[in-house]
């Protein structure tokens, strides 16, 4: 299983920019898989805690049932737009796809992947870095 606290010793740069996009705002996007296999999309609070990504979830929820069923997510950071003219200010934003695992009331997340998409410097390029347990930190640049 691999905790925040993982990415945040291995990558603790990318960790710190990718924890300041998701902390920058309250409310988040969590993906999770219906019965039907289609995806729902659920708005959520969550947060950093002792090393770990924490969330909750009301007692019967859609969304914890679909994690009880199947414990995979998608997590999203708050997205803002560029401001015209200061792109090369714009943070980008940020996801972490990963496994549920139930601990008492909350949730704790079993990180697969961490994604931080940004402009350059020049906001000339898109720039998307990842991380995975596997494989480390990566970088891709896109015109």
């Amino acid at each position: 299983m691999t905790a925040w606290r993982d990415i945040e010793q291995a990558a603790p740069e990318f960790a710190a920019r990718v924890q300041a996009l998701f902390d920058a705002h309250k409310h988040k996007t969590m993906a999770t898989i219906r019965a039907d296999g289609s995806p729902r999309i659920s708005g959520i609070e969550a947060a950093f805690t002792d090393g770990e990504l924490t969330f909750g979830s009301m007692p019967n929820s859609r969304k914890g049932a679909d994690l009880a069923r199947d414990p995979r997510l998608a997590l999203h950071s708050a997205t803002v737009d560029p401001v015209s003219g200061e792109e090369a200010t714009w943070p980008g934003e940020a996801k972490i796809a990963g496994r549920a695992r139930k601990d008492g009331d909350a949730y704790r997340v079993d990180i697969t992947e961490v994604v931080h998409t940004h402009l350059d410097e020049k906001a000339t390029v898109l720039v998307v870095e990842w991380w995975t347990p596997t494989h480390g930190l990566r970088r891709a640049e896109r015109d």
